[in-house]
């Protein structure tokens, strides 16, 4: 899944998109708040992970300027400011959570989950889709209790797709999801992940509505 990450200290960036890209994420950085309110405001993210104490504009007035837009991602504060009153200020503005620096990435990561699960529905880590069952905690996929081996690749592609409760994703925003923008992208890759995790999981688990994207429909399996 895409993910936003807000932070203007190099050591705290680099650190959270370390642990975020081993945990199967697709990670875009930036270090001030005109070029988070552009990306927020613009591209497709499952989250955003925002600092508040940014350079040029800060995290908080983003905040404001993406949800007066209209822009309903869910967002979680990265923050030094401690203070309980700009807690409240930040959810006010529009947080959906709010995690205080210095913080453990298990906390981060859980706190990130979470998020996720809630703006598509989900009340588990667990993401049960007919017979498929995804662990997202552990990047773990099993068919009827079997344990299939995917790449993380492929993972982020299947747990994408599960994640949309049956919905037709397009080949565009699928590519969007798995793909950093700097990747020179091929009309063929989609149709090559998705090639490999039929192979893996069976013909029918991801169906294509031709025109439209590709489904994963519970019961369809």
């Amino acid at each position: 899944m895409r993910i936003l990450l807000v932070e203007d200290d190099p050591l705290i960036s680099r650190n959270v998109r370390d642990v975020l890209e081993r945990n199967g994420y697709l990670v875009e950085q930036v270090d001030n708040g005109e070029d988070a309110w552009f990306l927020g405001d613009t591209e497709d993210y499952a989250a955003i992970i925002l600092d508040l104490g940014l350079p040029v504009l800060d995290g908080l007035s983003v905040l404001k300027r993406w949800r007066e837009n209209g822009q309903r991602l869910p967002v979680l504060i990265l923050t030094a400011r401690g203070d309980w009153a700009e807690r409240v200020e930040g959810i006010d503005a529009g947080a959906d959570d709010y995690l205080a620096k210095p913080f453990q990435m298990a906390e981060l990561l859980a706190r990130l989950r979470a998020l996720i699960r809630r703006s598509s529905g989900q009340a588990s880590s667990i993401i049960s889709v007919g017979n498929i069952r995804i662990d997202t905690i552990h990047q773990a996929v099993s068919i009827d209790g079997q344990p299939v081996k995917l790449t993380p690749m492929e993972m982020r592609c299947l747990t994408y797709l599960a994640t949309q409760d049956g919905r037709v994703v397009s080949q565009m925003e699928l590519t969007d999801q798995l793909y950093a923008q700097d990747f020179e992208r091929d009309s063929n890759s989609v149709e090559v992940l998705v090639g490999r995790l039929r192979k893996k999981l069976g013909p029918n688990i991801i169906k294509t509505k031709r025109g439209f994207g590709y489904i994963l429909e519970n019961g369809a399996l």
